[in-house]
């Protein structure tokens, strides 16, 4: 069954450091891997990425085939039933709603007399959207990542999503078209990101890679960075639900289990201040577990990353929270909002008993691409800022420059740069 921890045991911290540090090493092969990957790309472009979606995919592809054909996008678009279409539809409008009043605008002020100041925000040209396509299929990742470049207004969507033994997932391609998706890729892997960071013969080079992926595409995307932007580095998924014993053990469970049956590595924990309704909630869990069709890798997960841990008040598991700064922060207490104000760290948070961390992965219209261990102390979720770039806008007439003139040359002389100071000074007049 799931651990127990209190923060009064001796060896809390230890036992905790087991779960938080998770996933942090790269396993021994793989950078080497990864570094010979994108070497191999980057010199012989096509033919190293038909090579290695044949080694690793079993698909053996040549550069006319790379690209999913718009006979083969339509077959898949028709083995959707129009009932899964409405639904993805759905979640498409949701969170292009949601997106849209993220936008951020170009602004010009003429605050003073002669001086205008102001921001250009300007949208990328080129967008490549890394989409998993191993354990399971994730039409939800596509349009958290495509739908929000489209809201941004970036000039063209690039994905890519492995296709292993040809299998096209039809739910994948219907989401791509439904998100605005223009052109995808049957490529995967490391040698998926090599290609959008450097381009090939076929695959056009892109100005940032966003999307999930497992740990050679993590590593790859770390690599490329400089030549590419990207999103983030995502680790294994996680999720902290905060109880104080009110709401439904069964509940619980379920949310704790929603994500461990994303990967072995994931990490579900709850801290609540109620110690019997921690034992309900491990109870729950066992009993659930036994009827996952992903059981085994929820099982593993539990097992090596689950707790449940006990707080002497919300006041301190709002503290834990904010130290471990978790991906989901799930606040199942009777008054989330008023706990709320508590939570300084956290990729998203889900308040109240009837806001499984689900509707979030889904439907809710937040973006579901979160930071993952720790790293939402610094970074947020993936949204229309994310696919934009800005530029500042400096405009001084001569009364303008004539006002901020002296002090410029001041500071340009502080600093040794004669060339600075005489740009200002020639078009005054003085020496």
């Amino acid at each position: 069954m799931i651990r127990f921890l209190s923060f009064s045991d001796a060896g809390f911290a230890a036992n905790f450091r087991l779960i938080s540090e998770r996933g942090e090493t790269v396993p021994e092969g793989v950078l080497e891997t990864v570094q010979e990957i994108l070497s191999a790309v980057r010199e012989r472009g096509d033919a190293a990425l038909c090579e290695y979606t044949g080694l690793f995919d079993r698909l053996e592809l040549e550069s006319g085939t790379l690209q999913v054909s718009d006979a083969e996008w339509e077959q898949a678009l028709a083995a959707v039933d129009s009932d899964t279409l409405d639904t993805l539809q759905l979640a498409a409008d949701r969170i292009a709603a949601f997106h849209t009043k993220q936008k951020e605008n170009t602004w010009l002020s003429d605050d003073e007399p002669g001086i205008q100041l102001g921001q250009m925000v300007t949208p990328l040209d080129r967008v490549g959207i890394y989409v998993p396509g191993g354990k399971a299929a994730y039409p939800s990742s596509v349009l958290m990542n495509a739908v929000p470049a489209k809201v941004a207004g970036v000039g063209e969507i690039i994905m890519v999503v492995p296709m292993p033994d040809g299998v096209a997932n039809p739910y994948v391609l219907a989401a791509a078209r439904i998100a605005g998706v223009d052109r995808i890729f049957k490529i995967g892997g490391a040698q998926a990101v090599a290609a959008l960071a450097y381009g090939t013969e076929t695959v056009p080079r892109v100005d940032k890679i966003t999307g999930p992926g497992n740990i050679f595409v993590a590593t790859a995307k770390r690599l490329v960075f400089g030549s590419v932007d990207i999103d983030m580095i995502a680790g294994p998924s996680e999720i902290l639900v905060i109880s104080d014993g009110s709401g439904d053990p069964a509940h619980i469970a379920a949310d704790l289990l929603s994500q461990a049956e994303h990967d072995e590595l994931a990490a579900a924990i709850l801290i609540t201040t109620d110690e019997a309704f921690g034992r309900k909630v491990a109870v729950e869990l066992e009993s659930q577990l036994a009827e996952l069709p992903r059981a085994a890798i929820a099982r593993q997960s539990i097992d090596n990353y689950g707790a449940i841990i006990l707080a002497p008040d919300l006041v301190a598991a709002a503290s834990f929270s904010n130290l471990i700064a978790p991906e989901h922060l799930e606040l199942a207490v009777a008054e989330p909002f008023e706990l709320l104000p508590q939570i300084r760290h956290a990729g998203a948070v889900f308040l109240g008993h009837h806001t499984p961390e689900a509707a979030g992965d889904y439907l809710a219209g937040p973006n579901h691409t979160l930071p993952t261990g720790g790293t939402a102390r610094f970074f947020s979720p993936l949204g229309t800022g994310d696919f934009v770039k800005k530029s500042s806008l400096i405009s001084l007439s001569a009364e303008g420059l004539e006002r901020l003139g002296g002090s410029i040359i001041k500071i340009a002389e502080l600093e040794g740069l004669q060339a600075h100071a005489r740009s200002v000074a020639i078009r005054l007049g003085k020496k």
